[in-house]
């Protein structure tokens, strides 16, 4: 009895030592997660301290008894809520469910105060509420179809989602609140309190501007189409090529990958940047739709890169330099278009994030692509080779002249860019503004304002 008394005992402990050993090794996981998360981006750990720190400057209306008597608890308590909605990531973001918050707040309390004054002049008394009834269906269907427009989506869904909850509460409050205006003024009052904290906190405590983490993802995702070419250059259709297994592992394969899935986050950064103020070198009317037009371009030019990368991963041949002329020929145009237009879409890249005005580099260096890829039309296959053997690297050429076409249209957007949102062009004035990413690699495209003299 006394050794299965011991055993159990010794199997309790060791399950026990199990478990605890399982929950350090989670722990010690999850912190490994958050160290690098904040590492990533310090921004983030900034943003977490901000919403602290507004959560804290609203409860003083709570604590302290003049502010709560004139304000109510019920009232305060909307201040609360408030930041802790309209609190975003951004400045753009914060300005974007602000503004949207408090002007919906506003369209929709005075709409449902003459709602509830126009059901009051009803005769009969089963009349009111049937009228407030056909108002809250009527606005509420209009409302919530117009969330189906693009652009009121894109811009303004949240705001008509806090009218249709604002309007509903007035109109329908209002047939049992004897004193509506004051209730609504005491509202609207803390929800600009609220709104206000969230502003003056993201636009004046270490903002984080949507613009400018746009402006840096772009010359990023160019630069990301860049390394593939140069990549392909090297190791594909350069003269030191290894065999099958080096080529199906060479990293420049996926280098292209993060910009095909770029345009949802870029959207939310236009969005949010056309709500910010001016600051830094980007003016309030800045182009930021051209910036749109940028992005989705080097997404056509990454959609012709990952036709080229499944066509040179799945050829399991890789068959493109031989001693064949024609092949020979093919492999050293190839070479020749990575070649320059990598080096186009690397200056393109620059010229973006430095703010200014592509340089004549980049327009050489796609002229020669475009040479080297007219040179291909002239070429003919032996007489003596098998269809295969043309077709692999003839389909290898199209895809990559493909390439050539895209970065061309990329590079007049970006001309268009810099011209419209007045870059800094070659021999303009003594001083060279660059917008350069700080600390925290691509996850973190915050950039800083740097003036060279």
């Amino acid at each position: 009895m006394e050794a299965a008394a011991r055993t159990n005992q010794n199997v309790g402990a060791t399950s026990w030592f199990s478990s605890f050993q399982r929950l350090k090794d989670k722990a010690a996981k999850l912190g490994k997660k958050l160290k690098k998360i904040g590492k990533d981006d310090p921004r983030r750990i900034l943003h977490s301290f901000k919403v602290g720190l507004a959560l804290s400057l609203i409860s003083i209306f709570y604590y302290v008894n003049p502010l709560f008597t004139s304000l109510g608890s019920s009232s305060t308590m909307w201040a609360v809520l408030t930041v802790v909605v309209v609190m975003e990531y951004t400045a753009g973001g914060t300005l974007s469910k602000g503004l949207n918050r408090t002007l919906a707040t506003l369209l929709a309390g005075a709409l449902g105060l003459a709602a509830q004054r126009l059901a009051a002049l009803s005769s009969h008394s089963a009349g009111e509420p049937i009228l407030l009834s056909v108002f809250v269906f009527l606005l509420a269907a209009m409302a919530t179809f117009s969330r189906f427009v693009p652009e009121i989506k894109a811009r303004y869904d949240y705001g008509v989602t806090i009218f249709i909850l604002t309007f509903s509460m007035v109109a329908v409050s209002g047939y049992r609140e004897a004193e509506l205006i004051k209730l609504a003024l005491k509202r609207l009052s803390t929800i600009a309190i609220g709104v206000g904290t969230c502003l003056a906190i993201s636009i004046f405590v270490f903002p984080v501007w949507a613009g400018e983490d746009l402006h840096n993802l772009l010359p990023a995702n160019i630069d990301k189409l860049a390394c593939f070419l140069e990549g392909l250059e090297r190791e594909y259709f350069g003269e030191k090529m290894g065999g099958d297994q080096i080529l199906e592992e060479a990293s420049f394969l996926g280098t292209y990958k993060p910009v095909l899935n770029s345009k949802p986050t870029e959207d939310l950064l236009a969005n949010f940047a056309r709500w910010e103020p001016g600051h830094g070198c980007f003016g309030f009317c800045h182009p930021w739709k051209l910036y749109l037009k940028v992005g989705a371009l080097a997404r056509q030019c990454a959609y012709s890169m990952e036709a080229i990368s499944s066509h040179i991963s799945t050829d399991k041949k890789s068959k493109v330099i031989t001693d064949s002329e024609f092949r020979e020929r093919i492999r050293t145009a190839c070479a020749e278009m990575s070649s320059k237009t990598g080096k186009a879409l690397a200056e393109l890249a620059t010229a973006i994030r430095q703010m200014r005005a592509p340089s004549t580099a980049a327009a050489q260096h796609l002229s020669n692509a475009m040479t080297a890829s007219e040179s291909l039309k002239a070429l003919s296959p032996p007489k003596d080779a098998s269809l295969p053997e043309i077709l692999q690297p003839a389909t290898t050429a199209s895809l990559l002249s493909e390439v050539v076409k895209s970065a061309q249209h990329l590079s007049t957007a970006v001309e268009e860019l810099s011209r419209v949102a007045h870059f800094k062009r070659q021999g303009q004035g003594h001083k060279d503004s660059a917008v350069k990413p700080v600390a925290g690699g691509e996850s973190s495209p915050h950039v800083v304002v740097e003036i060279k003299k």
